[in-house]
Order: C-alpha cells, then structure tokens, then sequence
C-alpha cells in the first residue's frame, strides 16, 4: 500500500514508529496528520492537555489572477458575492490548515488549540496576493 517512492511498506512504517514524520511522502503525512484535533477554544472541555509543544505556524500565499481581480471588482460596482473570491479563501484556509496540521505532526501533537487566522492582501503593480497565517499552540491531549 505505501509502496510510495522508493519506499517499502516496511519502511514507511519504522518512520512511523520512530516518530521520523519529516522523511515520509506527504501523502502518508497527510493521512496521518488528517486525526489531529483543530480548534480555535484555548482548552477543550472533553480533554485534559498533558502537554503543551509549541507554537506552530502555516503560511500560504495565493495568487488573485487578472480575471478573478476583474470579476470581483465588477461585483464591487453592481453588488452581490464574488464567488471565484470566496473560493480562493476557501482554498486557501483548507491549505493553510492541512499544513498546520502536518506542523503538528511533526512535533509530536495529537491536537492544536487556539487556532488563529489572518488573512493580508498584498497588491501592487497590477498584482493582488492573498497571504493566510494559520497559527496556535500544539499539544498532547487525553480525553478528560
């Protein structure tokens, strides 16, 4: 099943157990990290944290193309919702978070508290990026 890139099944799983996240394909890290807990609370009720790691960060920067810029800036004059913008931010939360996600994993984290998101526009000379900061603090929780 994992036979990913060179990599043996066996080989993957020792990665696995030796808490090497760093070295597996991403596919698996993705699969393994998808179990982590996101939540923006400080604490979860339901669990007790028995381990405060880090402060983990994502960042994902996204390019406005010229037509999505020319066709939100036609809803801006008659009104309504952009949706090729709002699936860019969409887009660009569901990255964001996958990669805090694998962050955690990296550190050792069953769960991230306090999710925070920021979103920026940055544009100029006829460009417009979307820069999204996903932060929080990664733990190790048990159930309470």
């Amino acid at each position: 099943m994992f036979n990913i890139f060179g990599k043996s099944e066996t080989k993957i799983q020792e990665l696995i157990d030796n808490k090497q996240y760093e070295d597996l394909p991403i596919n698996v890290i993705d699969e393994l990290a998808s179990e982590i807990i996101l939540t923006t609370e400080p604490y979860m009720a339901e669990y007790k944290v028995i381990e405060r790691l880090e402060i983990i960060t994502a960042e994902c920067v996204f390019g406005m193309n010229l037509f999505r810029d020319f066709f939100a800036s036609i809803t801006d004059i008659i009104g309504g919702r952009s949706s090729s913008s709002q699936k860019v931010l969409r887009d660009s939360r569901r990255t964001c978070l996958t990669e805090l996600r694998r962050e955690a994993l990296i550190v050792g984290a069953n769960a991230i508290i306090g999710v925070d998101l920021d979103y920026s526009e940055i544009s100029g000379d006829g460009k417009s990026m979307l820069f999204l900061v996903a932060s929080g603090t990664a733990v190790r929780v048990e159930l309470a």
